[in-house]
């Protein structure tokens, strides 16, 4: 067998071993009774599983034809040619070989980023003097993209290909000499993940263009350091890089890629790409590495993935000189809690008046005037204004590191709100979708969603763990309490599916399309498509609800501001509700059409032209 051939059956068997199921079954005597466990470590953890009737026999003969094909990838990688080039003494650490060809093991079965192509079209593609930066928050999929390029290589390509992972101890000047005797030996494709760790990345970055992407080399960068990579971009790598971001996780993305195909799933973990559960007071559920499960693992993930990001960026970059607000609110440790509070505000808002004033819950507030005026006698309530709401503010913000003016060590300024709002902008965490009116002379107002759904909804769900703390909420009954928190919870994904919808829709648009709310003196449009070539509109309202109910449309057919629509937008092509339920016909040519196949097909749609008017039945055309 040659060496290619020997290759491909390494790589087969690979994606063999990754297909079944790793670890041992272990048996238990329980009250005199036989009991089988799986029993697996994952992630540095013991994990165990309690096997049911049927479940045995064919786990173990799929245990047993792992251990059996282990033992023939042991024998053919042994077999393996030691590598043409010379041993090379690197400073970095860098794999190369066998050792590179057993890095994509793991993930080759797995599905690809959307953005992935991007990823394989700088690899291949003919253009010189540029690096490949691939950036993003954390467990958003950054290193598996690496992976898995290195995984589809050829043969031939792998041979000339290296990865290295940066170290906080490495510097550039040693990165410089391993690069040198890297394409010295032929080697054309690098990979360096982390290389934001380097404290003088930043302003030593342009040689990974200037020097060795000149010279031929293809370099892809990867990093969780998305500021360093902006700061870079706007420095020493300008013109000379092509960004892959991968913070921005959209719905049909996520559903393909863990299989979800709820949107309130995504509601709830969406922004990372693995899931959790809710366990706001178990110690050790909150010890595993999980993003947004519950208030504690969300708290530590912006503190982290965001806070700490900033932290080291300014660090590194021209002596700390650069968002310097931001660095003392850091030091002061209530960067945190300025985010929080600009998460939880209902539009984002980037206002003095935000991050100072005494903190309210909106979701509290607006679900007790809510229930207060609900038509529904059954549903009416006013249990939450019998509850300590100070008490139950106060401890929401020690589960969200929220701290009133009189705890601020730091006296935030309209420049603090500036760079918190640059910064998450360049962090992909926010996305500015302007509000509309129906005067052609008023200005759009300035309307940010939030791109991290899951941090969002575990605001609300650390709402209704200090909820239940309270006393008198507690005394209520079980089912009283339940419709209580439910209503909470609907209410924040009512309003979530909204921005959710608006946001998706805004970056599926081309340029001759304008994505909105539009807002009346009474009322609005939760969203327009307006298109500026044929000056024509679509109209949505988003509705979380799964029923068809008359008055969810009662604006898309109100004759007045429809005519102020017109007047403005042009003729309305077509009327739709989006909701959670099945796609169907209203009354008036109104569509309901399914939340959830909306978002999917959004890609599909076709974006760049729409000249002719599509019958309603077809849906909307972006």
């Amino acid at each position: 067998m040659d060496e290619k051939k020997r290759l491909d059956a390494i790589q087969a068997l690979a994606r063999q071993i990754n297909g079944l199921p790793i670890g041992y079954i272990s048996k238990k005597n329980i009250n005199g009774k036989a009991r089988y466990y799986h029993q697996w470590t994952e992630a540095g953890k013991k994990r165990s599983r309690y096997l049911r009737d049927g479940e045995l026999e064919p786990l173990q003969k799929q245990i047993e034809e792992r251990r059996s094909l282990q033992a023939e990838l042991k024998k053919l990688q042994a077999e393996m040619p030691k590598q043409s080039q010379p041993k090379l003494d690197f400073e970095t650490s860098v794999i190369t070989g066998r050792g590179l060809a057993a890095m994509f093991q793991g993930v080759e079965s797995w599905q690809r980023r959307d953005c992935f192509a991007q990823l394989e079209d700088y690899l291949y593609g003919s253009g010189r003097d540029r690096v490949c930066l691939v950036f993003g928050l954390r467990r958003t999929g950054k290193t598996t993209m690496l992976r898995q390029a290195i995984g589809r290589m050829t043969s031939e390509a792998l041979s000339r290909a290296a990865y290295l992972k940066a170290r906080r101890t490495d510097n550039m000047a040693m990165m410089n000499r391993d690069l040198k005797k890297l394409f010295d030996a032929g080697f054309q494709y690098v990979f360096i993940d982390e290389v934001t760790l380097m404290r003088d990345f930043i302003d030593s970055a342009a040689i990974f263009s200037d020097v060795f992407a000149a010279m031929g080399m293809k370099i892809v960068l990867s990093g969780t350091d998305s500021l360093g990579f902006w700061l870079a971009m706007d420095q020493e790598l300008y013109d000379r890089a092509k960004p892959i971001h991968t913070t921005f996780i959209p719905y049909r993305e996520y559903s393909r890629l863990l299989g979800i195909n709820s949107i309130d799933e995504y509601i709830r973990y969406g922004g990372t790409l693995r899931a959790g559960e809710t366990a706001f007071d178990d110690a050790d559920a909150n010890a595993q590495d999980a993003s947004f499960r519950d208030d504690e693992s969300t708290r530590r993930y912006i503190d982290t993935a965001i806070c700490r990001n900033i932290q080291h960026s300014l660090a590194c970059y021209e002596a700390g000189g650069h968002f310097r607000h931001l660095y003392s609110l850091y030091e002061a440790g209530e960067l945190t809690s300025a985010i929080n509070r600009i998460i939880e505000d209902m539009n984002h808002r980037f206002l003095i008046s935000v991050l100072t004033e005494d903190f309210t819950s909106h979701d509290l507030r607006l679900t007790a005037a809510n229930l207060r005026k609900e038509r529904n006698p059954q549903k009416r309530t006013d249990v939450l204004d019998t509850i300590d709401t100070e008490a139950v503010t106060r401890r929401l913000m020690e589960l969200l590191d929220i701290r009133n003016r009189e705890e601020q060590s730091i006296g935030i300024t309209q420049a603090h709100v500036n760079e918190i709002k640059e910064y998450l902008a360049a962090l992909e965490l926010i996305v500015d979708c302007p509000i509309e009116t129906a005067d052609p002379d008023a200005k759009p107002v300035e309307h940010i969603l939030f791109t991290q759904p899951g941090m969002r909804y575990c605001q609300a769900q650390a709402l209704v763990h200090a909820l239940m703390k309270d006393e008198t909420f507690a005394a209520h009954s079980e089912l009283e309490k339940a419709q209580v928190t439910e209503r909470i919870l609907e209410e924040v994904r009512g309003r979530m599916m909204e921005d959710i919808v608006l946001l998706e829709t805004l970056k599926a648009a081309d340029r001759d399309h304008r994505v909105f709310k539009l807002q009346f003196a009474a009322g609005e449009f939760d969203m327009v498509i307006y298109n500026e070539k044929e000056n024509s509109c679509e109209i949505f309202e988003i509705k979380h609800s799964g029923k068809q109910v008359p008055a969810q449309y009662r604006h898309l057919l109100d004759e007045e501001k429809c005519q102020q629509t017109e007047r403005r937008f042009g003729p309305i092509r077509g009327r739709y509700v989006l909701y959670r339920g099945e796609t169907a016909q209203a009354e008036k040519g109104v569509q309901y059409q399914n939340v959830e196949s909306y978002l999917k097909e959004l890609p599909n749609l076709d974006v760049c032209q729409s000249n002719k008017i599509v019958p309603q039945t077809m849906g909307p055309v972006l």
